[in-house]
Formats: C-alpha cells, structure tokens, sequence
C-alpha cells in the first residue's frame, strides 16, 4: 500500500521521537489494550505507548499463548493504537508469528507498515518441551528482523524470555542471549522477569550503550527512581494495567454473583468524567484533522 507523503512524515517524525527517547535519560511507556486506554494515556502525558499481545488476547477472551489471536488481528490491533494517538507506538509483537528467519522478516515488514516507532521480538516458542529457540535460531531471527526494518527508524527491542519460560539459570542465560542479540543489530535490549537489583546491575552492564527495558508490574521490589538510578532507560508495564482493570471487574462482578452485593460499584470513577474526556478527545481529535 502506497502510503501518503503527510503519512509517511507521521511515521518518520514518531519514530525519530521515539529514538530519541532511548538516547539519554529515563522514561515509562505503559501499555494500553484498546483504542480508549492509548487515549487516556496519552492524555496523561506518556511520551510514547506500547501494545500489550496479553491485554488485548484477553479482551478478545483468548490466552496469551500460542499464537491464539492470528498474526492479522494483531497487525489490525497494532494499526489501531497507532492510528489512534499522535505518539510512537512500540508494538508487542510477541515471537514474529512465525518460526524462521524469513518469515519473521517478512511479519515484520507487515509491522513496521502499520506506523509503530518499534516493535519487539521474543525468543520464546511456545512449545513447553523447548521453550527457548536455539541461541543461533533466535540470533538468526532477531538478525532478520534487523535487516526488515531496514532504514525504517523503526527501534528493534530484542526480548530473552529466559526468566519467564522457567530456565534454571534465567541471569546467566539471558546475558549471554542479550549479547548475541546487540551483535545481531538489537536497538534495545529486554529480558522481562528480571526483578532484583543484581539482576538488573548485570543487564544494563551486559547491554553497554544499548538501552534496557524492564517490566515492571508491582510497586515492588524496585521503585522507578532505583530502576532509573541503575542505569535503566525504559520501564513497560506489559498486562498489568489491564490486569488492573481486570482486578477491580471480578471483584465487582463475584460480588454480585457469589455474596448479592453491589459493594463493589461504590467507589468506580462516576460515568460523567470518562464520557466527557471522551466527549474533549473527540474534539480535539476534530480540531487537529482539521488543521492538517
């Protein structure tokens, strides 16, 4: 699809936001799950946002494994986020869809179309008998990733899923996979389950220039100010906002259905105040068209 020269700016002005973003300092980008959660955050500040793949597979009730919600849905979900706010977008774009090399460079052409600032790339299979791809298999696929992209500006996030598919040494395998990643052209490196302060100090150190993802989904162990102090340039918080959204709708609704009471209605944000900052995006969203 021949894209617009007025598009084809967005895309290229997001995307050198984004980068630039990474460079120096520190910044959190959490993750909406719909058109409504990337305008309210965008609304709060955030300097760029990222798709959650559990998030959305959820509101879609459908696991976040397997590949259970189809490459094209997630390529039309990640179009929508990016469509919907004027920041860059880091898609979550889980294993690339796809096993080999060429197939994921081919997904992530389809990707990268969609007007994100970045996506990442995980290494892990899906298959519990060998839940880690072969390190040269998954240097080979984040490697072809890189060479999608291309001159793009799109930022290449590689994923080592060490910590989260059960490996028994999480720390020393992922540093070795992050380092074969940042050869293989990675633009930020990420390795989500690492929570200590050990774990973290030896990432940001194994990464060297290249910048480090941490997801962060509790209050704890670590504060925001100590992830930024060790160096740490990016904080996600992957499903936990929807978790969180989640959180307060079971516990309404089993209140309703196991105990008769609607106790858990009594302190949910009044009606008025999310339609009205619907009813002001709206307008602001006409008011920006317009102008362009």
């Amino acid at each position: 699809m021949q894209l617009s020269s007025a598009t084809q700016e967005r895309f290229a002005s997001r995307r050198a936001a984004f980068r630039t973003l990474h460079q120096s300092g520190f910044f959190v980008i959490p993750n909406p799950w719909d058109v409504g959660t990337a305008r309210y955050l965008r609304s709060l500040g955030f300097k760029a946002l990222a798709t959650t793949s559990s998030g959305f597979a959820f509101s879609h009730g459908l696991p976040d494994a397997d590949w259970a919600v189809p490459r094209d849905s997630s390529l039309e979900h990640i179009r929508s986020i990016a469509s919907a706010v004027d920041l860059p977008i880091n898609a979550d774009f889980e294993s690339g869809y796809a096993h080999s090399p060429n197939e994921v460079a081919e997904n992530v052409r389809l990707c990268v179309a969609t007007g994100v600032a970045g996506l990442s790339i995980e290494d892990a299979t899906g298959d519990t008998s060998r839940p880690l791809y072969e390190l040269s298999l998954a240097t080979e696929r984040i490697r072809a990733a890189r060479q999608a992209i291309g001159s793009s500006g799109v930022l290449l996030t590689a994923r080592a899923e060490a910590f989260l598919t059960g490996h028994p040494e999480p720390l020393r395998e992922s540093l070795r996979r992050l380092e074969a990643y940042a050869v293989a052209g990675a633009d930020v490196l990420y390795a989500p389950g690492a929570r200590t302060r050990q774990e973290i100090e030896a990432i940001v150190k194994t990464a060297g220039p290249l910048p480090v993802n941490v997801l962060v989904s509790s209050s704890t162990p670590l504060s925001l100010q100590q992830l930024e102090d060790l160096g740490v340039r990016r904080v996600s918080t992957g499903s936990a906002l929807a978790r969180a959204a989640w959180t307060g709708f079971i516990a309404a609704a089993r209140g309703i259905a196991r105990d008769h009471t609607m106790a858990g209605l009594d302190h949910i944000t009044p009606y008025d105040e999310i339609n009205n900052f619907f009813r002001k995006d709206r307008a602001e969203i006409a008011i920006a068209e317009a102008d362009r």
